[in-house]
């Protein structure tokens, strides 16, 4: 199984809906079927001595003045003000970004509170993985964070995970679990957990119902992802990522048993290919690889049209598998030991089912 990096991708129930994040993100691909924002504290105010403050301050040059001693080489406050600023085009990457993100109303990604990232590891990941996401280029990094910001400003999306959905629509439509390579969970230690985002597309009862409404379903594959960002704990996060590494990514298994790939709606369509674009945009590097279960031929034309969507880099992430219960196979070299036995049984592995394991957003 490859890990490389990814950008948010998703297909929902069926090829006619080309989800991160991306998965990670990422989003259905149907064809049928805050904390407070991170107040910036300032610093509390240099206190410099007397000797200090002589030794900076202002000369007066208005007219020279008899002096029995050679007069001091000392840099006048312009001199040392001009030693001591930095240009833009001399900042970090990473610094870059954060002098953009502070002039921003809102202070919060994916759960974290923003803050410097010289001193907070948390943010360092999140500026890292826009900047993996654009492969390094800076401003195309930060005129994407800067968008993921507006966009959380406007959707509020930590205020989902407590929003209650339709129970007809969204019920067992999708689940979050975790797997650690221990009995006890590891929140903290990426290497010794994997974590993975279910969409039961089979699952959908209604298409017209469940995709009709875009603004609502596009609202619960979000709390969805969101609900995986809480189980990879960036937030908790000690050791920074780079463009080669990074483990703080969850797998995403679209399962399209029972789907008719010929009963593709508008409605689907549409919910898909916004789905995609939502997660793309504001969770970027985020997916680590992304399974397609009982996938019938015709998915030939599915990818052709994943292909109008999603980079190469992405698409490489993707398999395809006819078969679901065949997906235990694919994990037996990961970084949990028998992580393929942890998963359902109707996946191939020995472990609890979905419903009973793992986590949703709130349906009533």
């Amino acid at each position: 199984m490859s890990t490389q990096p990814s950008d948010n991708a998703e297909p929902g129930a069926a090829p006619a809906a080309v989800s991160a994040d991306a998965v990670n993100d990422n989003t259905p691909t149907v064809t049928g079927s805050e904390p407070d924002a991170a107040k910036h504290t300032e610093e509390e105010p240099k206190v410099v001595n007397p000797a200090e403050a002589q030794a900076i301050a202002p000369v007066d040059n208005s007219e020279p003045k008899p002096t029995t001693a050679p007069a001091q080489d000392t840099d006048s406050p312009a001199d040392v003000k001009g030693s001591e600023s930095t240009t833009a085009a001399e900042l970090s990457p990473l610094a870059q970004l954060w002098k953009a993100a502070e002039g921003h109303a809102h202070f919060e990604i994916w759960g974290v509170p923003l803050s410097d990232p010289e001193r907070h590891i948390p943010t360092q990941i999140i500026f890292q993985k826009f900047l993996n996401a654009n492969d390094g280029q800076v401003e195309k990094a930060k005129d994407q964070l800067l968008k993921t910001l507006d966009w959380r400003q406007k959707t509020q999306p930590q205020q989902l995970l407590r929003k209650m959905f339709s129970k007809a629509k969204f019920d067992g439509l999708g689940y979050v679990t975790t797997y650690t390579a221990g009995d006890e969970p590891a929140v903290d230690e990426p290497e010794q957990k994997e974590v993975f985002t279910w969409n039961l597309y089979g699952s959908v009862k209604s298409l017209d119902e469940t995709f009709g409404n875009l603004q609502e379903f596009v609202e619960w594959r979000v709390a969805l992802m969101e609900l995986g960002l809480m189980e990879i704990n960036i937030g908790g996060a000690i050791k920074p990522i780079t463009a080669d590494y990074d483990p703080y990514k969850m797998t995403q298994v679209h399962d399209y048993k029972g789907i008719s790939f010929l009963r593709q709606t508008d409605v689907a369509k549409a919910a898909s290919k916004e789905c995609i674009k939502v997660l793309g945009d504001n969770y970027p590097e985020l997916l680590k690889e992304k399974f397609f279960l009982n996938i019938p031929a015709i998915m030939g034309f599915f990818y052709g049209l994943m292909k109008m969507f999603v980079s190469k880099k992405t698409l490489q992430k993707f398999h395809p598998m006819s078969s679901g219960t065949n997906l235990a196979k694919e994990f037996v070299n990961t970084k949990v030991d028998g992580l393929g036995d942890k998963l359902p049984a109707e996946y191939g592995g020995k472990g609890a089912d979905l419903k009973t394991l793992g986590k949703a957003p709130i349906v009533q």
